[in-house]
């Protein structure tokens, strides 16, 4: 099986004040295309740690990382960045929009960076808009928008260049419960209906109950879980 995301021997180590932290462990993890994995662990597991390593934010100690096959240790600095830039997308626990431009604009971002048509990357955010249900919040700014549609439109933003995998580091942690769930929500929906794989660090168990694959990092290994759609993909979870 090729995986759309995977590790081999994945390790990091930090070195502080004397002290040698393993943070990461010889981890071997796949992730197929359309599905949503979902990762659990205490804080200061490395939950982190891992989403920055195989989304090309930070560099392993030892081991490799294959995105559509293609081992990233192999690709010179420029070709990261443009790899980077086409094939993953972003999201935090804080939505970090720019505060000068408007709902459309941020969501165009990424586009405009990666010098694609602005036209069509215009159409593309007002498309993804709608999706997440802002398409009336196009001229809003962030300051003009509440928590939760701020998030929302920060996933409309990681999916503009139609990225393969999407990445996200607790993107409920600043959410209640109603914008929890409806961010939730969209994720399936949009996983469903544009077909990108997310990889989802958090401790939002309502959130991990969308997921079709889980893991749980502790002690620098990552193990998977045993859940009752195990191996399915997102389009089988409608």
């Amino acid at each position: 099986m090729q995986y759309l995301l995977e590790t081999k021997k994945l390790t990091k180590i930090y070195k502080e004040t004397g002290e040698v932290l393993e943070i990461l462990k010889d981890v071997d993890f796949g992730l197929e295309k359309g599905s949503i994995g979902v990762l659990t662990g205490a804080s200061g597991s490395g939950k982190s740690t891992f989403l920055n390593i195989v989304g090309i934010l930070d560099k392993p100690t030892s081991g490799s990382v294959f995105i559509k096959g293609k081992d990233i240790s192999e690709l010179s600095r420029r070709e990261v960045n443009r790899f980077h830039r086409r094939n993953l997308g972003f999201m935090f626990q804080f939505h970090h929009l720019l505060a000068e431009f408007n709902a459309l604009e941020n969501v165009m971002m990424p586009a405009r960076i990666d010098r694609r048509n602005e036209k069509e990357s215009n159409e593309r955010a007002m498309e993804l808009l709608d999706a997440v249900g802002l398409s009336g919040r196009a001229r809003h700014l962030p300051r003009e928008l509440s928590g939760g549609e701020r998030q929302r439109i920060a996933l409309a933003r990681a999916l503009v260049n139609r990225p393969d995998l999407i990445i996200a580091d607790e993107p409920s942690g600043n959410l209640d419960e109603k914008n929890a769930d409806i961010l939730k929500s969209l994720i399936l929906e949009l996983c469903q209906k544009f077909g990108q794989a997310f990889l989802i660090a958090t401790h939002d168990m309502s959130l991990a109950g969308i997921a079709t694959h889980r893991w749980n990092i502790s002690h620098g290994t990552i193990k998977p879980l045993a859940v009752d759609n195990l191996r399915r993909r997102c389009t089988d979870l409608a």
